[in-house]
């Protein structure tokens, strides 16, 4: 029998691998065009079998993109990246590993304890009408918001933290 997947209400349904990426942090940070370029190959690669694989590639290719450009502000100079994907249902699920300094461990537990319930909505629209540039506390609501994710942060080895998301992109209806 397999590993079983925990999420938050404590062991629900195994997400099916798909596909992962790892690579060397200092060769992710060393262009900004990376993030680009492995959410749009994540996302071609993953929709095929969607029912609208053209929308669902584009969403998910954007809500990716945003969560790697989160890891690409780590002030963390060593160690990997890794992407993995997995399905279950309508829900694709991202983990998202990189390297972080304490602080931003501490920034990140904190950010995504924030992310349910109306407050979240309210601080995301607050946020939006600002002229602030978009801060990795605001890609993390635009996910829960615009995107109905759930998010959740998992024990990682080392300096580094582990991102996971879950997104229902298949039942979107905006």
């Amino acid at each position: 029998m397999g590993a079983v997947h925990h999420d938050l209400a404590g062991g629900g349904p195994t997400f099916e691998p798909m596909i992962q990426i790892d690579m060397e942090i200092k060769a992710f940070v060393s262009a900004w065009r990376h993030c680009d370029y492995v959410s749009t190959y994540m996302a071609r690669m993953i929709s095929q079998n969607r029912s609208d694989s053209v929308r669902h590639s584009n969403l998910f290719s954007s809500a990716f993109n945003e969560l790697l450009e989160v890891a690409f502000r780590t002030r963390h100079a060593d160690g990997e990246l890794a992407c993995r994907v997995s399905r279950h249902g309508a829900t694709d699920r991202i983990e998202l590993t990189f390297p972080c300094v304490p602080e931003e461990r501490q920034f990140y537990e904190e950010a995504v304890s924030q992310l349910a319930g109306i407050e979240a909505r309210e601080r995301y629209l607050n946020s939006v009408s600002g002229d602030l540039a978009p801060s990795r506390e605001l890609v993390l609501l635009e996910l829960a918001v615009d995107y109905n994710a759930t998010l959740w942060i998992e024990d990682a080895d080392g300096d580094a933290i582990k991102l996971v998301v879950d997104l229902p992109l298949e039942g979107l209806q905006n």
